[in-house]
């Protein structure tokens, strides 16, 4: 008896222990779900992305990596099959990135639905449904730092170009002559504020004044000797004819026309004096124009002479 009651718990105890591992394994493993598997195409690295690893749709895990693998047709494409379970919609709208959790570096599949597209993605000549594999931003970051290592590295090499030791020397030259140029500006600007004083400015204002003024009184001087010159070539005119006449009764004509011609050229010859009587006594009026007179008594502006000692 004893012997049988031995073995019926030695049933019993495998019988629990075999129940205990299924429950152990189903609560640890989950509730499994329909899934649909789809591929995710890429030509990028995929480093850190292994099978079994998760597959997230805008952060909440909904499948795994099912295998990695190559293309057979063109080996510069990964094919990244996954599944997922069936109530996730995925659409022709859905993108796929590589995300990365942590500092560790494990990587996952990021699912993200774009919304261009809300048309259910189907598979295509018999396949599994393609999704292409978009870079991710540690990727774009990469690519960019990349590009700008690589220009940074030109930049310094043509900056070591130019400032090889003849450019040196050219530049400090150059350094050389624009502060010297700068110094010379500085003086000149501190002269031109000194000749540009106000009373200099004032100065200057009533020189242009006075030239305009000059230039509207000169003109009629020049138009009396103008008229002077003219009357003059009159009576040289009239003397030719006088002289030239050699008719009949002549002698008699010409004592008259001597008489006018002698009266016009003492005419002339007062007025010439006159003019070389002004130009010698101030011949500034050329420029200036002629002496305004003294307003005698009764006139504007006229003062009276104030009388020396002993006088009234």
């Amino acid at each position: 008896m004893e012997d049988r009651s031995h073995a019926l718990i030695a049933g019993l105890f495998a019988l629990l222990l075999g129940f205990a591992a299924v429950a152990a394994l189903w609560w640890f493993g989950g509730k499994q779900e329909a899934s649909s598997e789809y591929l995710v195409l890429t030509k990028k690295n995929i480093t850190g992305l292994t099978p079994q690893a998760q597959v997230r749709y805008r952060g909440v895990r909904v499948g795994r990596v099912e295998a990695i693998e190559l293309d057979p047709n063109d080996v510069s494409t990964t094919l990244i099959r996954i599944g997922i379970r069936k109530k996730i919609p995925i659409t022709r709208g859905t993108t796929a990135k590589l995300g990365y959790q942590g500092v560790t570096g494990i990587a996952h599949v990021q699912l993200e639905d774009s919304g261009t597209d809300a048309t259910l993605l189907t598979a295509g000549d018999g396949g599994l449904p393609q999704i292409v594999m978009q870079d991710s931003l540690i990727q774009e970051l990469s690519d960019a730092g990349g590009d700008t290592l690589r220009n940074a590295r030109d930049f310094l090499a043509s900056a070591n170009q130019l400032l090889s030791p003849e450019n040196r020397q050219s530049i400090t030259r150059t350094l050389a002559n624009l502060e010297t140029t700068t110094g010379n500006a500085r003086e000149a600007t501190a002269q031109l504020r000194q000749l540009l004083t106000p009373e200099n400015i004032r100065l200057l204002n009533s020189t242009l004044v006075r030239a305009e003024q000059t230039a509207g009184q000169a003109g009629p001087f020049f138009a009396e000797a103008r008229g002077l010159v003219a009357h003059l070539q009159a009576v040289s005119e009239k003397l030719e004819g006088v002289l030239g006449d050699t008719s009949t009764g002549s002698s008699a004509a010409l004592v008259p026309r001597l008489g006018e011609l002698s009266t016009e050229l003492s005419t002339s010859s007062r007025q010439l004096n006159r003019v070389l009587q002004m130009l010698e006594e101030s011949p500034q009026s050329l420029i200036f124009g002629p002496r305004r007179a003294t307003p005698g008594p009764g006139e504007p502006g006229f003062s009276p002479p104030t009388g020396g000692k002993g006088q009234p």
